[in-house]
């Protein structure tokens, strides 16, 4: 390190802070897929930020941003991936003619729509080599040179990889059937939809675990029952907002309109409990463009007592 260089200069990292946050949808929608998870896909994106931060201390100037981002994202879903023991290899084959001209021919453009439309979720029935390929090429729009450069593969090697990939991708999509219907929301969840439609604060603040945390993303962490309380605080400034139950990737979320009126979701939280009480509150506010590829799905009305008795 340079003499007289302190250790992360405040411009650097504020460069790199601005210009990550115009890269953070493209980040997210290349691992969204990667991981098969618009929420995995989020930890992946704050985790590479964060690498990035502190990789940046050692470096006398900053790397072009977007092969650099891409590749750390890139690296830390793949060891994710490992550690799930999903990881799925296969020999490079004979390369399959591809064609990469400036303007797609029609095949080429009907075989990205293909990729665009498939949910995220379907992804991860690729190996993970094909799945960076079509996710890069076929989603993001990157060039064979370019994805060649980032996974360390000749253009014949990614061009082979790319119609494996997509002839896969045909065949899960034809498969798929229709989408789970959402199963009634739990008590605990209701619960808490109830009350902050009700703008009951201090109800919300007695769910909340001592040792609870709050994550929004862009935000440093938030620790502890009284200083996560304060989120309640800044949400009673909002007007107009409605929440409802509903569950995406298995998981039990809460999807939280602008406007009761509104016909989607601008966003999404999620609660992590712990022997009745929230002990983790992820509320993505701050990065709605998650919500551009979330299957969310609204839980069922509750039925009133008694409903359907004698049937």
């Amino acid at each position: 390190m340079s003499a007289g260089r302190p250790p992360l200069n405040r411009d650097r990292q504020a460069e790199l802070l601005a210009e990550a946050g115009e890269l953070r949808p493209e980040l997210h929608r290349y691992c969204a897929r990667l991981m098969g998870s618009v929420i995995d896909g989020e930890d992946v994106v704050q985790d590479t930020l964060a690498r990035a931060l502190v990789a940046l201390q050692d470096m006398e100037e900053m790397p072009p941003l977007r092969p650099w981002l891409f590749r750390i994202a890139h690296n830390r879903a793949l060891d994710l991936l490992r550690g799930r023991a999903v990881r799925m290899t296969e020999p490079i084959e004979a390369a399959t003619d591809v064609a990469d001209p400036a303007n797609a021919d029609p095949v080429e453009m009907l075989m990205r729509q293909e990729a665009v439309k498939t949910a995220v979720s379907r992804f991860v029935e690729l190996p993970t080599i094909q799945r960076s390929v079509v996710i890069l090429k076929d989603v993001l729009d990157q060039s064979l040179i370019e994805i060649g450069a980032l996974l360390d593969l000749t253009v014949d090697a990614v061009k082979g990889h790319l119609a494996r990939g997509r002839a896969r991708l045909r065949e899960i999509n034809a498969q798929a059937g229709p989408p789970l219907d959402a199963r009634p929301a739990s008590a605990a969840v209701a619960r808490y939809v109830a009350l902050f439609n009700q703008q009951d604060w201090d109800g919300l603040r007695a769910l909340l675990a001592d040792d609870v945390k709050l994550n929004q993303s862009t935000y440093p962490v938030r620790v502890g029952s009284a200083e996560v309380g304060r989120f309640f605080t800044i949400y009673a400034k909002f007007d107009g907002l409605w929440f409802a139950p509903a569950w995406l990737e298995g998981r039990e979320v809460i999807a939280v309109f602008q406007d009761r009126a509104d016909p989607k979701p601008s966003y999404f939280m999620w609660l992590e409990w712990r022997d009745g009480r929230i002990s983790f509150i992820h509320d993505y506010r701050y990065v709605r463009y998650i919500a551009a590829d979330a299957e969310l799905a609204l839980a069922p009305p509750a039925k009133p007592a008694g409903d359907g008795a004698g049937q």
